[in-house]
């Protein structure tokens, strides 16, 4: 009983972000893939196929850090992309929660990005990211080419890391954002936040400014 109520719980967070995503257009048709911690071992993650704004419980599977399903409802199979939630949660225990989403503004910005690194600062919104007190430093997301081999792309994100723990979250080029928290509170925080400052950069752009 007490499985089925945590699952439940967890279950229904996932919901309630993927319907306020859906509302703010960040996933559009069935793209994207969200997750919450369960323990040391396993992940709670959306099911492959499923629109992220009409989830319901029917749509999530448990998986362990490999990516590979432990317990799920017939005919379910998770996204190829959990094997990127399920490192996260591997490479920081701190992590527990991961919101992958494909917004105009994150998946434009990232093709537009040539280096390894999407910088920006001046903006007071970067407080909404944990451990930034100021618009004056400059925050850092890496960048990574666009693969449909995600085991190549999950070792690519481990050696990244292993150079220089990453915060908050990271791009994928013509893809989309993955952001994370502590829990999922901090993990929509994180990503309301980038949204926001990805909007802003975008616009700078299209008018030119530096």
């Amino acid at each position: 009983m007490v499985v089925i109520v945590r699952f439940k719980v967890h279950a229904q967070q996932i919901i309630e972000a993927g319907r306020w995503i859906d509302q703010q257009g960040w996933c559009p048709a069935t793209g994207g893939n969200f997750s919450i911690r369960l323990d040391a071992s396993s992940a709670l993650v959306t099911a492959s196929g499923c629109h992220k704004g009409h989830l319901t419980d029917d749509d999530f599977l448990v998986v362990n850090l490999d990516g590979e399903p432990l317990e799920g409802h017939a005919g379910r199979k998770p996204s190829a992309e959990t094997l990127l939630h399920t490192r996260l949660y591997a490479l920081d225990t701190r992590i527990g929660a991961v919101l992958h989403t494909h917004s105009v503004a994150s998946t434009v910005l990232s093709r537009l990005e040539s280096s390894d690194w999407f910088e920006l600062s001046g903006y007071e919104m970067q407080k909404s990211l944990s451990g930034n007190a100021t618009h004056d430093e400059t925050i850092r997301l890496a960048v990574f080419d666009n693969t449909q081999d995600m085991t190549s792309l999950a070792d690519q994100l481990s050696a990244r890391w292993t150079d220089q723990p990453l915060q908050w979250g990271f791009l994928v080029s013509g893809h989309g954002l993955y952001a994370w928290g502590r829990d999922m509170q901090e993990a929509r925080r994180h990503l309301e936040g980038l949204e926001f400052l990805f909007a802003c950069a975008l616009e700078m752009r299209r008018l030119g400014a530096n």
